[in-house]
């Protein structure tokens, strides 16, 4: 498909939702449309909004439209040997940079790359009114009051259509290897905390429950010393061990009994929930899938100081998301008023009546 900038068809489209105060159903590739609450809306397909609008390598800067498919950055990107510092899922061919902007889904490289928002740099939506709206641009900057660029991530469209993102990339490392060791869960959460306190080459973890992988990124004398220091055995398929992590194409998540996405501490123990845990991100993210009720997960997660998403799977009657606290609920709904003020655009994508 040809690149086409259909900001303009867009626009009328949702400025005559507005007027007549019909709900949207945003959408692009639909790779991610299993992530959060279904939408009952006319369809807005973002998918033909697409092209890259500007890639200058010597400034780490990529602006694109929308319905950009995600490959097709991430191969302009390779060929200038850079690269997304996210390391963002796909879940299919079909998926867009909206989609992944809007989703805010991150993969194993997050922790050290950071997470989507954190490489936002500018954003340009149309409102609830189908108004177009730019905000922040493509340079790194200070900015007083709401970075509502970086808002857009995570939002699942419920604030604003996105048109075109800007992003910072980053030089893709020298070389990489992974080594992996068999250990228990207590003993790797606490591996990768020491790790993580000391000045090493890391840009991926990953602990199944009975193995922990664990990838290092860098030049040739870095790698050469961390290997040294940290031990195991060297992985040869690493790159294709990292795609299945990233595509959640591994053994735990070919069921489908429910999928617990559950961000804590790092250092948080074992939360000794029934069932099977694997364990991302140095033990921050952990994914669960078990008979725990989510009241009990939640709770448990809550207790360690952290949040826990139904990623998948039969949603309780809360929802996917954890429940806002009300001062931040209340938050939520006056940013989605000012944004979007007849409330059409994914209307209880998030949260139900937001």
């Amino acid at each position: 498909m040809p690149d086409r900038d259909l900001s303009g068809p867009l626009a009328q489209a949702v400025r005559e939702a507005h007027a007549r105060r019909t709900p949207l159903a945003l959408h692009g590739g639909r790779t991610k449309s299993f992530y959060g609450r279904a939408v009952a809306g006319e369809p807005l397909d973002i998918s033909g909004h697409r092209g890259i609008v500007h890639h200058e390598p010597t400034e780490l800067v990529i602006t694109a439209r929308a319905g950009t498919p995600l490959a097709e950055i991430e191969a302009r990107l390779a060929r200038h040997r850079q690269m997304l510092p996210f390391e963002p899922p796909h879940f299919g061919p079909e998926a867009t940079l909206g989609g992944t902007v809007a989703a805010a889904l991150a993969g194993p490289r997050r922790p050290w790359g950071g997470a989507v928002r954190d490489n936002v740099l500018g954003v340009e939506i149309l409102n609830g009114a189908g108004e177009r709206l730019r905000f922040g641009g493509e340079v790194m900057k200070n900015v007083a009051g709401y970075d509502l660029s970086r808002l857009m991530a995570g939002s699942l469209g419920t604030l604003g259509v996105l048109l075109s993102v800007s992003l910072k990339v980053l030089p893709r490392p020298r070389r990489e290897l992974t080594l992996a060791r068999t250990l228990g869960e207590a003993e790797a959460l606490a591996l990768m905390q020491d790790w993580a306190a000391r000045p090493l080459p890391l840009s991926a973890t990953w602990y199944d429950g009975r193995d922990l992988y664990v990838r290092l990124s860098g030049g040739e004398q870095a790698l050469r010393a961390a290997v040294q220091e940290m031990g195991g055995d060297p992985l040869d398929w690493e790159e294709t061990f990292w795609i299945t992590v990233r595509e959640q194409c591994t053994a735990f998540f070919m069921d489908e009994r429910p999928l617990w996405r559950i961000a804590v501490p790092p250092a948080t123990p074992p939360l000794e929930l029934p069932g099977e845990t694997v364990l991302e991100w140095a033990g921050a993210l952990r994914w669960y899938k078990g008979d725990a009720d989510a009241e009990a997960v939640r709770s448990r997660t809550s207790q360690a100081g952290g949040h826990a998403t139904l990623y998948r799977g039969a949603a309780p009657d809360q929802g996917p998301f954890q429940p806002l606290p009300g001062a931040l609920m209340a938050l939520h709904r006056r940013i989605k008023q000012a944004l979007d003020p007849a409330g059409i655009l994914n209307p209880g994508r998030l949260y139900q009546d937001l």
